[in-house]
């Protein structure tokens, strides 16, 4: 599992928006969207192409590690 902090993500329509880039990016990978605390979860995938179109989106995600 790969972490990435997402500050700039706030509301529904960010959570949305990260939530389909990651589809179109890495279909049938299982991500888990934190509002909350600016988290998302990615369950396998490549880490490097998540956090390319988190961006994409128009979002700032830091890698924090593996769970």
């Amino acid at each position: 599992m790969t972490v990435f902090n997402v500050p700039d993500m706030t509301c529904g329509h960010c959570e949305k928006a990260v939530t389909a880039a990651l589809a179109k990016a890495l279909p049938g990978v299982p991500v888990a969207v934190d509002l909350a605390n600016h988290r998302v979860t990615l369950d396998g995938g490549d880490a490097d192409k998540a956090q390319e179109a988190i961006r994409d989106a128009g979002y700032s995600p830091e890698k924090i590690g593996l769970a």
